[in-house]
């Protein structure tokens, strides 16, 4: 069947219906990962976006029910150059298609998808349709044209947790799964704000010896308090973290109580909350190959990554000091505050499938809970 992607300034690609028969409109960005394409479309981060594949075969190893980030597929639509229709590997329990299908994502395939990204990189993501119904590409080009921007949304609370909840998984392994994680007897007590989080960044937290309660985005700081977290942490999540207002006041009540560890939309909370600000990407940063430098360490990291907004270094004030920057466009990947025990980045150390570079982070994490529990002791004492 017919399907046709169109973007808001005209563009038009025309290919073969995938997953889903309907209509579907967002943000057009694009993932240069080659595999993982089970974890991106079960991402909270791609809540409001259509999301293109560079890597021209995906599903080629099928679809399985371990390697999700959540508990459905986030993102608005799918594309990608081809769809493999009989994927081979012994965890693959269904085709691409068919998961399309039964989570009802509209996708596209049979495109040029290099020449939709070149597009992308050269004016900038913009809103698109999808459609298998509607295939008059003039009609969709004015669909496209009076759908929402992500900009100045608040998507996070259309893929939050509505009640806290235990984090109750460990680490993945091959032949066992995942190991469970009751929380008892853990060292530390970590609260963690949903925004839109990834199940693999709670497993690395758990196996470390965490204890962790999952809350509402719109949980208080007081009621946060109140739990007598030994550390608290901003998860990633959709969209633009500037009208979320209600997040960064309680995370300002939260900094100087008790550590506070932030990725990707936290990061960005944690710079707002601290006096900076963000503004949007071209096209963003979406992928597994992004090149970091750790300035603590002076080590260069590969990431996982998935914004389309970045802190302003320009706006960041004096108590705020920059750890990370991107080595292909020099953009903020890291900050820690010098006035309290908190620090973020931009990007997902908790990577699945990988890479794996940047999960010292946690590390640092555990760390910091632990030295400031020592100060503590020896204030009380």
């Amino acid at each position: 069947m017919k399907a046709v992607l169109a973007l808001a300034d005209g563009k038009f690609f025309c290919g073969k219906a995938l997953g889903a028969i309907g209509e579907v409109t967002g943000e057009v960005v694009f993932n240069t990962s080659m595999t993982g394409y089970q974890e991106i479309l079960t991402d909270p981060s791609y809540h409001g976006e259509i999301v293109t594949m560079t890597y021209p075969q995906i599903g080629n190893y099928g679809i399985n029910p371990e390697d999700v980030e959540s508990g459905k597929p986030f993102l608005s639509g799918f594309v990608v150059k081809e769809a493999c229709p009989f994927p081979s590997n012994f965890r693959s329990q269904m085709s691409l298609d068919a998961y399309l299908k039964d989570n009802n994502i509209v996708s596209i395939e049979g495109i040029d998808t290099r020449a939709l990204v070149r597009h992308i990189r050269t004016v900038g993501a913009q809103t698109g349709i999808i459609s298998s119904v509607d295939t008059d590409p003039e009609s969709l080009v004015k669909k496209a044209q009076q759908a929402p921007a992500l900009v100045g949304r608040d998507l996070v609370q259309e893929v939050t947790c509505g009640q806290p909840y235990q984090a109750n998984e460990g680490i993945w392994s091959l032949g066992s799964g995942y190991a469970e994680a009751s929380g008892k007897g853990s060292d530390y007590k970590v609260v963690a704000y949903d925004f839109g989080i990834k199940r693999n960044i709670l497993r690395n937290l758990t196996t470390l010896g965490c204890e962790v309660t999952v809350v509402p985005a719109t949980a208080t700081a007081e009621d946060v308090l109140a739990m007598n977290p030994d550390g608290v942490f901003l998860s990633n999540g959709p969209g633009d973290p500037e009208p979320l207002h209600y997040a960064q006041e309680n995370i300002r009540k939260l900094l100087g109580r008790v550590p506070v560890f932030g990725i990707c939309l936290g990061h960005q909370l944690l710079a707002i909350a601290a006096g900076g600000s963000t503004y949007k990407l071209k096209f963003g940063h979406r992928g597994g190959n992004q090149p970091v430098l750790d300035y603590k360490r002076q080590q260069v990291e590969i990431t996982s990554q998935n914004h389309g907004f970045a802190v302003d270094e320009k706006s960041l004030q004096d108590q705020v000091k920059v750890t990370h920057i991107n080595l292909n466009d020099n953009t903020v990947e890291g900050i820690e505050l010098l006035s309290s025990p908190a620090f973020s980045v931009q990007y997902h150390p908790e990577a699945s499938p990988g890479p794996h570079d940047a999960q010292y982070l946690f590390v640092r994490f555990i760390d910091m809970m632990k030295q400031h529990k020592r100060e503590n002791t020896h204030a009380q004492a």
